[in-house]
């Protein structure tokens, strides 16, 4: 849990030295159910083709463990979607509750708004309450739940859609 008197994370460009605990952070959020629809982590090579290179970042302690990420990828490649993007954040469980997500989004939302993407939206299962209001703290609002919108383990699971609208880039 790191030591210190100091819970503050540091945010740092997500690189290729971070892959193996960013797939470990992945695979832990991956087997607690209530994350993504994935059911295995990726291959790091699978990972960074399927991320946006500028608007990844991690978020770390004082001696680099790697206490979460954050990342985005694009959601159409027609130019009217140019400006949108998806996310996912995840953090290792045993740094929850410090802070490290809200952090992260914040550090992407810069990111995002200094690029001119004008939305950040992201599918939330609606078993995950947490995650959907720390969104909402974070300026996403929810649009609505797609019913059955996908299987997971044999069964079809609903997803709340978020999204953050920038008040910046018009």
């Amino acid at each position: 849990m790191g030591s210190g008197s100091s819970n503050a994370a540091v945010v740092v460009p997500l690189t290729p030295e971070h892959a193996e605990q960013v797939l470990a952070i992945y695979q832990a959020g991956i087997d607690e159910g209530n994350a993504t629809f994935e059911t295995l982590a990726p291959t790091w090579e699978a990972f960074d083709a399927a991320k946006l290179p500028g608007h990844r970042f991690a978020a770390q302690d004082a001696d680099g463990t790697l206490l979460g990420w954050v990342a985005v990828s694009g959601v159409s490649d027609r130019c009217a979607y140019a400006g949108v993007v998806e996310h996912s954040v995840y953090v290792q469980p045993a740094a929850r509750g410090r802070g490290v997500a809200t952090t992260l989004l914040k550090a992407l939302i810069e990111s995002t708004e200094a690029a001119g993407i004008w939305t950040i939206q992201s599918g939330i299962f609606p078993e995950n309450p947490a995650s959907i209001a720390l969104h909402e703290r974070a300026g996403f609002r929810v649009i609505g739940t797609r019913e059955g919108i996908g299987r997971h383990h044999g069964r079809w699971r609903d997803v709340v859609l978020v999204e953050r609208r920038s008040r910046t880039v018009v």
